[in-house]
């Protein structure tokens, strides 16, 4: 088992879980992991969601780790039930949610906080392999604030007939030279959704990470493209930035804006992990710093830790744009804090006028250039 971080017993209390699969071996495995750390206490375990609920009649969790696939009730049923009567993190943990099934989508989508793809076999080998990611995924989900969540309609059944093909559309600025980037992590796939849907097609180019597991991001990029004017797909490498378009990195891989005659394109690689994640946004922001300059606007969204912070220092440094979300529409206002503790951010704005502010960037670009 990887050794994880331990220290003194906090004075605080402890995170509260309830793990509920109908697996005696995983509750077993997540109950000796997480009781093994000092600031978590597992309160009980339930085999389905109907004991969950009567469980939780007695003493409420802070945080819910949940199996989807179980007797009596699905565990995306008892999601939706809970955030709508109740809304409390979830860390959702089964093997519904591998190689980027809809599932998982549809999970983030009616307000996991994070997923951690289960396999069906090797339960408990899977426990001690991933055991960082578990405890890390837990703790990210304790700091949530869950009435910033916004919980999502499925996404729409009737598919697009026609493929979207990249198409050079005229941008609100002048010459289209501008660049958008955005980076987010935990609460990112409810605020990215939000924040898309607001923007109208005649936007600049839009490069995005956002942390989350392999196989995911192409399933969330089809999901924003149903739902935006804009067009919305994963990123490949060597594809050119366009406007109306927003690319989003691969999960698994590193994105890098370079400049290219007539614009821009994104390298997707194998890079090394940057800031503990693969797509990172420190690696995407400081590329824009040095392709686009006072070009590029760069956002940091709602997320743990603190990726993203020194990439949108370097972006500020070369004089572009930066804005930070503001800690009231954070659902875990780790990222954006950093980097205003760091000097990062010439604005900080809540999600619901991060749409407006871009605009108004677009706008007064497009002003300077005639």
């Amino acid at each position: 088992m990887h050794t994880l971080p331990r220290t003194s017993r906090p004075s605080r209390p402890a995170i509260r879980v309830l793990v509920v699969d109908d697996s005696v071996l995983v509750r077993q495995a997540a109950r000796e992991l997480l009781d093994a750390q000092p600031d978590i206490r597992v309160i009980d375990v339930a085999f389905d969601p109907i004991h969950a609920m009567e469980r939780m009649q007695q003493e409420w969790p802070d945080v819910i780790v949940l199996d989807l696939e179980m007797p009596r009730m699905d565990g995306l049923s008892f999601l939706r039930k809970l955030m709508a009567e109740r809304p409390t993190p979830v860390v959702v943990c089964s093997s519904l949610v591998g190689s980027g099934a809809q599932a998982g989508i549809d999970a983030l989508a009616a307000g996991a906080v994070s997923l951690i793809p289960k396999p069906k076999l090797g339960v408990r080998q899977f426990f001690e392999d991933e055991s960082l990611s578990i405890v890390a995924a837990v703790r990210a989900a304790a700091q949530a604030r869950m009435g910033q969540m916004r919980r999502l309609p499925p996404t729409p059944l009737p598919a697009k007939a026609v493929a979207k093909e990249p198409q050079l559309r005229q941008p609100i600025t002048a010459g289209g030279e501008r660049i958008i980037a955005l980076g987010a992590s935990t609460g990112g796939t409810q605020a990215l959704e939000t924040l898309l849907t607001a923007l109208p097609e005649r936007m600049p180019g839009i490069v995005i990470v956002q942390h989350m597991p392999d196989g995911f991001t192409k399933m969330f990029a089809r999901r924003l493209d149903s739902l935006c004017t804009l067009q919305v797909r994963e990123a490949q490498h060597g594809e050119r930035v366009l406007p109306g378009v927003v690319l989003i990195a691969p999960a698994g891989r590193q994105m890098r804006l370079v400049r290219e005659a007539g614009g821009y394109a994104v390298d997707v690689i194998d890079g090394p992990v940057i800031n503990r994640h693969r797509p990172s946004v420190d690696c995407l922001f400081g590329s824009v710093a040095r392709a686009a300059g006072r070009n590029a606007i760069g956002v940091l969204m709602t997320g743990m830790g603190d990726d993203g912070a020194l990439g949108l220092k370097e972006m500020f440094d070369a004089g572009a744009m930066t804005v930070a979300e503001a800690e009231e529409s954070c659902v875990v206002f780790g990222m954006p804090r950093e980097a205003i503790r760091r000097g990062a951010a010439r604005q900080v704005v809540p999600l619901p006028g991060i749409a407006n502010a871009l605009q108004e960037w677009c706008r007064s670009g497009a002003l300077a250039a005639t």
